[in-house]
């Protein structure tokens, strides 16, 4: 790339760059960094753990967030310096250089770019993700554990903590359920463009004859409940069952009745939790789980109302979202966004950054419309 191309490219990062300090509120940011140092002093924080986490936790994420702001502002005024550098001294490789840091920063000025369009009420919080095996038999339930290590190396790349709650393993191979936690900054909002029917064509392994198979599973996200949210759920209106953990095979894992399963009667909505060794945890964590889901269950239905007010019939965008060939050739496409890669082992190991940031400006622009 030559120079004037270079410094073109610079200043629209630039423009790009103060346009996302605009958004974030550095200012703001800087206050509330300053107030939770205080708070996060005080000798007694930890008396109360539930706040005390809260609180720690936000002054790491906004601390991170600064850094990370000022880290890209940094590299962008030295790429410009460097290419000055380079013009004054007519340095073949010091351009190069500067060619190669500008496609390194013009992708992470993007990411954090992405990161401003999640403005929605919960976007800002931890993720519920439940996967489902659906139309496809045993395919289906292998296809949803793949999807199940996708997920969780994509968060594992990210850095980002989860816990999986529950996983119900199907009879042959895979699984027909799981339920994890992403326990992130804006986990929901990030994911949440995940949500939809994932389409999977290949040679099935389980086809003696091998014929070419495809299958189907669901991917539901919803946002983690706080303690702000406003959920009474009646005693009377719960069946509570503990079971025995079992394991791949039916094999056993747990040797106590630790497991619980949760059915709220009205609705039919069924959660459980098996992850911990104490009945107690299990039961708390299941609650949480059902009560997201609830929460979820009247966001849905008041955004019904309004589509219905808009004369919107269309369904839910998130169905028939995305398309996994691996024969007869090598594709995962985007049914929404086009987005598309031919690096399918990549996607499935957990590479799907391309596919969630477009995900996210694709739904940032059907809102605008």
């Amino acid at each position: 790339m030559a120079a004037p191309e270079i410094a073109e490219s610079l200043a629209a990062l630039d423009t790009t760059l103060s346009s996302v300090e605009q958004v974030l509120d550095v200012t703001t940011l800087n206050a509330e960094v300053a107030e939770l140092e205080v708070l996060a002093s005080v000798p007694n924080l930890w008396d109360d753990q539930a706040n005390a986490q809260k609180v720690t936790s936000r002054l790491s994420f906004v601390q991170s967030e600064l850094a990370r702001v000022r880290s890209l502002r940094t590299r962008l005024d030295d790429l410009g310096v460097m290419l000055e550098l380079a013009e004054a001294e007519d340095d073949a490789d010091t351009l190069a250089e500067v060619g190669t840091e500008l496609a390194l920063l013009t992708t992470s000025i993007g990411e954090l770019e992405v990161r401003t369009l999640l403005s929605g009420e919960y976007d800002a919080r931890e993720a519920l993700v439940t996967i489902r095996a659906e139309a496809g038999g045993v395919d289906a339930a292998d296809w949803a554990e793949m999807l199940l290590r996708m997920y969780t190396r994509y968060c594992e790349r990210h850095g980002w903590s989860f816990d999986v709650y529950e996983t119900s393993y199907a009879e042959e191979a895979g699984i027909k359920s799981a339920t994890f936690a992403v326990k992130a900054p804006f986990a929901y909002g990030t994911l949440s463009v995940e949500q939809g029917t994932h389409r999977l064509v290949r040679i099935s392994p389980f086809d003696n004859q091998g014929r070419r198979q495809t299958s189907f599973a669901g991917v539901e996200v919803i946002p983690v409940v706080e303690q702000t949210d406003s959920i009474d759920i009646p005693e009377d209106e719960l069946r509570i069952d503990v079971y025995r953990s079992s394991g791949p095979g039916g094999q056993g894992v747990n040797t106590t009745d630790s497991a619980v399963r949760i059915t709220h009667i009205p609705s039919g909505i069924v959660v459980s939790c098996q992850n911990e060794r104490s009945q107690i945890q299990n039961k708390a964590t299941a609650m949480a789980v059902l009560q997201a889901k609830l929460l979820e269950r009247t966001r849905q239905e008041e955004q019904a109302k309004i589509n219905a007010l808009k004369g919107e019939t269309a369904g839910s965008w998130g169905n028939q979202m995305r398309s996994y060939v691996l024969h007869p050739y090598q594709m995962v496409k985007d049914l929404r966004t086009e987005t598309e890669t031919g690096n399918t082992a990549a996607v499935l190991d957990g590479e799907i950054d391309e596919f969630v940031e477009s995900g996210i400006r694709w739904r940032r622009q059907q809102q605008s419309i």
